[in-house]
């Protein structure tokens, strides 16, 4: 420590560049807060931590832009403060939800049983994307519902509510399981499309059931790849079909004859389209 400024330690940097870190503790539990340029901006710091944890006045929006804590660090310690759990990252904690703060302006709400996993990823943004870093790659937070990467809100999934910063699992619902099928309505009925892409959207079949638009998505992939069509394409897995099952309706569906025929004309020099 110092011993001029109350919970700041000195230390230097690996290119000898002194540094400054801050730290409190808090019922028993010592808690970093960061390391700072100067003795000051650390201790402004370790001041503003003593206020949040012992003045229960002090709540989120009483964050102003400019103070020496983060406002990510404001939330874990009122949290702590209120709820009796130290959580690492900006999480305030409610009986059976949670809300996780990417900012004052920006909150997500997740479901308590989400917990352990955020309060161990932190959650991160770049345009719309939101994504935690997991075994070295960055993973789409809405993946963990089953949908897919490059899926489209209103097409594929859909907030119940409408609001789609609230992520609690009843709210999310996924339209679209499947690569390349798409749902549309048929004279009142509910009907599924298979798409594959081909230098633009070709649409392979309509079909009664998502079973059957997802076998024929396969179908396509096969032909294709089979004649050459080099591209990567992420076949479906059906859960609930056996493998009997699966062999049977994929002999029995039919798909666009035009398929083979773009694959055996060099469909790589072709722009094929149809409206999806």
């Amino acid at each position: 420590m110092t011993g001029k400024v109350t919970g700041v330690y000195e230390t230097c940097l690996k290119d000898g560049t002194k540094s400054y870190r801050a730290s409190i503790t808090f019922r028993g539990k010592h808690i970093a807060l960061g390391s700072f340029s100067n003795a000051r901006s650390a201790g402004r710091a370790y001041s503003q931590a003593q206020k949040i944890l012992t003045d229960n006045s002090y709540v989120l929006s009483s964050y102003r832009k400019g103070q020496s804590l983060p406002f990510e660090k404001c939330v874990v310690l009122i949290n702590f403060r209120d709820k009796g759990l130290y959580i690492p990252t900006p999480i305030y904690l409610e009986k059976k939800y949670f809300f996780y703060y990417l900012s004052p302006q920006h909150t997500l709400i997740f479901d308590i049983d989400d917990l352990f996993y955020y309060s161990s990823h932190k959650i991160m943004k770049r345009g719309s994307h939101l994504f935690v870093a997991d075994y070295g790659s960055q993973i789409s937070i809405l993946s963990r519902y089953g949908i897919r990467s490059y899926a489209v809100e209103g097409r594929d999934y859909r907030f119940a509510n409408g609001n789609s910063n609230d992520l609690r699992y009843e709210n999310i619902e996924v339209l679209n399981r499947y690569h390349g099928v798409r749902q549309y309505a048929e004279r009142g009925f509910q009907k599924y499309k298979a798409v594959i892409h081909i230098n633009g959207d070709f649409v392979v079949g309509k079909y009664n059931t998502e079973n059957e638009a997802a076998i024929a998505y396969n179908k396509a992939a096969d032909i294709l790849k089979k004649n050459g069509y080099d591209k990567n394409y992420m076949l479906n897995y059906i859960e609930d079909l056996s493998a009997s099952e699966y062999a049977e309706l994929y002999t029995k569906i039919r798909i666009s004859p035009k398929i083979t025929k773009l694959a055996s004309a060099g469909i790589n020099e072709e722009r094929m389209a149809q409206d999806a």
